[in-house]
């Protein structure tokens, strides 16, 4: 029962760790060298860190949760969470949430372990990391819910903004309307940016902030311009009409691709279900030849190896056919 726990505890740990640090919602590495050269955030952050007070207050995941922050901050994952849970606009301690995480997955290790029939107990060592890692597909899928809805409102909001100018009215009370004329997730996102600014922060440091809670190379866009009409002067009225015209042309883009690439989603979908729908056609028909993967122990290790390749295959099969535009 040790050597079974150990086991568990490991993958576990390891399939968490392989998420967080491969899993990365609705931006890409070259995205986000582009946001880097566009904020010029690569010198910024270096100057803050030397530069930064101690602080006098701590936060509710600081003053909870210390080991789990510790080793977030060895692995430096804390501030993708962070991210991730706003993004995805859920108000979630990291401490609390990676707790519920683990907690989730040892209650379902332990049910199946102990309550399901003998030969296929061990499958408890596959559903328990599964089970703890279903948080953050929830996670993942309402962040990528959230930006997209956000991304569809966008530039509808920067005509807004552009005629909003036009008839006489500052950039921040734009921003302000744009809480009262626009649904969620978009009105709320501009409204806590308006706030930010109007309470004394820097509109530089506002728009920023903005920029890492919507991770989209369309908002990022959209506070370079802002920056830089703001330092070097010029029509911001015009600016945004051409980066909404600019936007929509991509959506146009963004919509043909996955149109061509449908086909290749729709097979790597199928050559994903075909094993698991003919395992459980085998199961009725002749449960002697699929008992033998969960009772022998080689059984069990080509068990593990095929539904690892299989994951591995539908990865890669993802990965040709997302094209980010």
């Amino acid at each position: 029962m040790l050597i079974v726990s150990l086991v568990f505890i490991t993958v576990l740990l390891s399939t968490v760790g392989a998420f967080l640090l491969l899993g990365r919602p609705g931006q890409t590495l070259d995205a986000e060298r582009m946001r880097e050269r566009l904020l010029d955030t690569t010198s910024k952050n270096k100057q803050k860190k030397s530069q930064q007070a101690p602080k006098l207050i701590k936060s509710d995941d600081e003053s909870k949760g210390k080991l789990t922050l510790h080793v977030l901050r060895r692995l430096q994952l804390t501030g993708r969470l962070k991210q991730l849970l706003e993004t995805a606009g859920l108000k979630w301690d990291v401490a609390r949430f990676l707790h519920g995480s683990l907690c989730l997955g040892l209650v379902v290790f332990a049910l199946v372990w102990y309550f399901a029939p003998r030969p296929f107990d061990v499958a408890a060592l596959a559903l328990g990391p599964l089970a703890a890692i279903l948080p953050f597909l929830y996670v993942v899928r309402t962040a990528r819910t959230r930006l997209r809805k956000f991304e569809e409102q966008f530039p509808e909001s920067l005509e807004f903004v552009a005629r909003s100018m036009r008839a006489g009215h500052a950039f921040s009370v734009s921003l302000e309307m744009l809480h009262r004329e626009f649904r969620e997730p978009l009105a709320g996102e501009f409204r806590q940016t308006f706030d930010e600014q109007n309470l004394g922060l820097p509109l530089e440091i506002a728009l920023g902030k903005l920029a890492k809670r919507i991770p989209s190379i369309d908002v990022h866009f959209f506070v370079s311009a802002v920056l830089l009409q703001k330092r070097t002067g010029g029509n911001l009225a015009e600016i945004l009409d051409k980066l909404a015209h600019l936007i929509r042309e991509r959506f146009k883009l963004r919509g043909r691709i996955r149109a061509i690439s449908a086909h290749g989603r729709m097979t790597g979908t199928a050559l994903s279900l075909i094993p698991v729908g003919v395992a459980v056609i085998m199961f009725y028909v002749n449960p002697d030849y699929v008992t033998f993967f969960f009772t022998d122990s080689t059984g069990q290790w080509m068990l593990g190896g095929a539904v690892g390749f299989q994951i591995l295959g539908y990865a890669v099969i993802k990965k040709i056919v997302s094209i980010e535009v």
